[in-house]
């Protein structure tokens, strides 16, 4: 197994220990991997891909996602072990990338779950679960077949709302409670890009329904913000970001539509949540986020 260890560093949001991305040297099977697919023009970013992101991905493999063990029919072998001294190491299960092997994949709730492992420090041992070809193993785990699951003190839990509020109460140093006042702010933002992103008819709404959305969360950033709790960030964060992530790909591909200009403080939070260690560690490649949403855009 390849291994690495956070280091010590305090995060300005939460007070945590931080760490910097790690530099993980690909077994030849991940480079050969790599190889391939940047000979076959498919390690490039979109040309569709948001400008305020494309930055973030060159022509090869990021080194700052995280790799595990692949799990499909047959396992495979190349994992990553992401660790510290503070606990004991937690199970995790996630999707799988469908563009590169052994690398995480396109699901927000997924990350959601990484990005408050991250932002707790809590060391975990992550499987890739390719969901297109599920081990009997898993299956048993997780009858429905779904992720993200984890493993708490012997059981296993799905269900990425129970999962962060099953981590607060056991792990609550550093906290990430948002006041319940505040925990549904910008939760109406996902099902209404879903709408968006679906729709085939210019004037059926769908279009001002986000872009309301959005506005509301602009003005509730404005006078609250930086993040959702205040200076902090919190569980709220953590569970939008994802899905604002996965908004900008698939509509700036699939719809050749951005967040206005005009809604400043969204763009802000946007950008600052999508450049914190956490999130580029756990982020999914623009080519599986796409990919992923290519059936509700072609259904």
């Amino acid at each position: 197994r390849k291994r690495y260890r956070p280091g010590r560093q305090r995060s300005p949001r939460t007070g945590a220990p931080m760490s910097a991305a790690p530099a993980m040297a690909p077994t030849s099977l991940a480079a050969r991997s790599s190889a391939a697919l940047v000979a076959a023009g498919r390690c490039g970013c979109p040309s569709s891909l948001p400008r305020s992101l494309r930055s973030a991905f060159s022509s090869t493999l990021p080194r700052s996602h995280h790799s595990g063990v692949l799990f499909r029919g047959i396992s495979r072998t190349l994992s990553v072990r992401a660790s510290s001294a503070a606990t004991e190491t937690l199970e995790v299960c996630v999707k799988a990338s469908i563009t590169y092997p052994d690398k995480l994949g396109d699901c927000p709730f997924s990350q959601r779950v990484l990005l408050t492992l991250e932002e707790k420090q809590l060391p975990y041992d992550m499987k890739l679960i390719d969901l297109a070809n599920k081990p009997e193993w898993f299956l048993k785990l997780s009858p429905e077949g779904k992720v993200p699951i984890i493993k708490l003190e012997e059981k296993w839990i799905s269900d990425s709302d129970v999962i962060a509020q099953s981590l607060e109460v056991k792990y609550p140093d550093p906290s990430l409670v948002t006041p319940p006042e505040k925990a549904s702010v910008g939760a109406k933002i996902f099902p209404t890009f879903i709408g968006f992103l679906k729709s085939k008819d210019p004037s059926d709404g769908t279009e001002q329904s986000l872009l309301s959305e959005l506005t509301s969360f602009n003005d509730y950033i404005k006078e609250n913000g930086p993040f959702i709790s205040g200076e902090k960030i919190s569980a709220a964060d953590l569970s939008l970001a994802p899905k604002l992530y996965h908004l900008e790909i698939a509509l700036g591909h699939y719809k050749k539509w951005s967040v206005p200009e005009s809604l400043v403080h969204v763009r802000n939070y946007m950008k600052t949540i999508f450049s914190m260690d956490s999130f580029v560690k756990t982020r999914a490649f623009p080519e599986d986020v796409i990919a992923g949403w290519r059936p509700k855009v072609t259904g």
